[in-house]
């Protein structure tokens, strides 16, 4: 069973009956203020879900699915977006990229 938890209240946001985050289709899910900083999210399908306001930091985001993600807000700083695919994600001036991350030229 995994809980993902907001980062300042604590209250759980999404429990899922599984033992991993790696391939896991959260697409669409409401997951704004979620902690989860140094998770695997390897190949997960994230497209749609609301990450506004998430602790991303250290995420393994590699090859994952965040197409029209709302990252507004959201710190990604150490996270690894390799191979990740972030066309059309929602950002704003808050949202906080890896080290010489540019979402505007990602291919």
């Amino acid at each position: 069973m995994i809980e993902i938890r907001h980062r300042k209240t604590k209250a759980v946001l999404l429990k899922l009956d599984i033992n991993s985050l790696e391939r896991v289709d959260l697409r669409g899910a409401q997951l704004s203020g979620a902690d989860l900083s140094k998770v695997s999210l390897y190949r997960a399908i994230l497209a749609g879900t609301d990450l506004s306001e998430a602790d991303l930091r250290g995420a393994d985001l590699r090859y994952a699915d965040l197409r029209t993600a709302n990252l507004c807000g959201a710190n990604l700083r150490g996270a690894d977006l390799a191979g990740a695919n972030v066309r059309y994600v929602r950002y704003n001036k808050r949202t906080t990229w890896p080290f010489r991350f540019d979402p505007e030229y990602v291919e």
